[in-house]
């Protein structure tokens, strides 16, 4: 049984065909963790969708900004946006099982494999919460995607205020930091305070800002995070680090990583795409 992390998808269900091919895949031995952003920007979203729901586990997923602006747009909390593709998604006669099916995959997500674990999110951790920390209160975050008024969370999710986290934040304040924190989060400052102003690479950090992995005292640090999110950070490893967005629809590379007997032992795995929407 092999383990792999997939990045970002975002539509391009084509691309992620070509790479299972690339690398073997078996959905009866293997098992693949998609780091979301499964959703938008490429060609086919809703062929994403129904091939990860098909999957019965053996594909993984995580929700990512895109995906939460899909459940977002679909509860009629927000608009759709002007680059979007998500129409064949909205209108598809399955739509409301795949939009279920979407609400329930967490926001991060622990593995084990070969005697160690590895975390898993879409953006990043704040420096003060540690691996048990941000699974817990991803875990706040999927009991109000799940509740019976779940449509009232989009309301409140958009915003990046507050941009520090306080463990006596309540309410929608405390779950839009939480949802901001792990699926946007590429720059915050020495204390943790998040910035969402720039997307540029880890070395064009903003004054006074540094890349969240960086940021001092980090309470994963050691504790092997993996992520997507950060296209213009690209292909990006440290032994307790793997960045795997690497621009699949921005015409760049879907990137795998397969783990071996550990998670030390790690082989990069990727499919050239054709470009789906130019960046800017």
């Amino acid at each position: 049984m092999a383990l792999y992390c997939i990045g970002d998808l975002q539509g391009c269900d084509g691309a992620l065909e070509r790479l299972l091919a690339h690398i073997g895949f078996s959905a009866s031995r293997d098992t693949a963790l998609l780091l979301g952003d499964l959703v938008n920007r490429g060609p086919d979203s809703l062929a994403v969708l129904r091939r990860c729901q098909a999957a019965d586990g053996a594909l993984q997923c995580l929700l990512g900004n895109h995906d939460l602006h899909l459940l977002a747009v679909a509860a009629g909390a927000r608009p759709p946006g002007q680059r979007d593709t998500l129409g064949a998604v909205l209108g598809a006669p399955d739509r409301d099982a795949l939009l279920a099916w979407l609400r329930a995959q967490p926001l991060a997500r622990r593995l084990a494999h070969g005697g160690g674990a590895l975390l898993a999110v879409h953006a990043g951790v704040l420096p003060q919460w540690s691996a048990d920390r941000a699974l817990a209160l991803a875990e706040e975050v999927h009991a109000a995607l799940q509740a019976p008024d779940h449509a009232q969370f989009f309301h409140a999710m958009y915003g990046n205020t507050p941009a520090r986290w306080s463990d006596g934040l309540q309410g929608a304040d405390r779950l839009r930091a939480i949802v901001n924190a792990l699926t946007r989060l590429r720059f915050c400052a020495p204390d943790g305070t998040m910035d969402f102003s720039s997307n540029e690479s880890a070395s064009a950090a903003p004054p006074g800002l540094l890349p969240w992995f960086d940021a001092p005292g980090r309470q994963t640090a050691g504790q092997l995070v993996v992520f997507g999110h950060w296209s213009m950070l690209g292909k990006f490893e440290r032994s307790d680090l793997l960045g795997l967005d690497t621009g699949c629809v921005w015409g760049g590379c879907l990137s795998a990583v397969r783990f071996g007997a550990t998670l030390a032992e790690r082989e990069w795995l990727q499919v050239d795409c054709p470009q789906a929407q130019k960046p800017g």
